[in-house]
């Protein structure tokens, strides 16, 4: 698939219009539901494939942020071969009371995969945890930066930052 009709085909599956209230507390009259093009087989493998060329050449690990980048680093992971982790928006209080769960050993290079990207706000509160936690981020990959700031908030905490798609180029298909 090319990644113009991919942008198509996420567009028919979850570009919708209205009145919606944003993580970052704006409102907005439309919405990407990432979970109706990560929940679709072929777009998800599609976008999987656009993401690993965003890739750093080398990084220890996917660090898919809860919850939309769960399924696009498992996913991202299949296609690369390079291992995912689950990053929880806080440490759970029970088991293994973990932040980041699937086994990543301290030190390790985590790209941080996300969905998408507004504000960054929960982006970059995830990298401050992950770093404390004793990891080190330096890459962040998306599928959609809707162009609202986010991408500044990413780099001033040393990150590089790649989309998929802007809004602009989504908007342009």
């Amino acid at each position: 698939m090319t990644k113009t009709e991919l942008a198509k085909q996420m567009r028919e599956a979850s570009y919708l219009t209205g009145e919606f209230k944003l993580r970052s507390g704006n409102i907005s009259n439309f919405y990407w539901d990432k979970y109706r093009f990560e929940s679709n087989p072929a777009l998800l493998t599609a976008i999987a494939e656009e993401m690993a060329k965003l890739l750093p050449r080398s990084c220890d690990g996917l660090a898919g942020l809860e919850l939309g980048g769960i399924p696009l680093a498992t996913a991202l992971s299949l296609q690369t071969g390079i291992p995912c982790f689950y990053v929880r928006k806080e440490a759970k209080t029970y088991g293994t009371c973990n932040l980041i769960e699937g086994g990543a050993k301290e030190g390790s290079r985590l790209v941080v995969i996300e969905d998408v990207i507004t504000t960054a706000g929960q982006v970059c509160t995830s990298i401050e945890q992950i770093r404390a936690a004793g990891y080190i981020v330096e890459h962040v990959v998306a599928v959609i930066d809707r162009e609202a700031g986010g991408a500044a908030k990413i780099d001033e905490l040393g990150c590089t930052f790649a989309s998929v798609f802007t809004l602009t180029e989504l908007e342009g298909e």
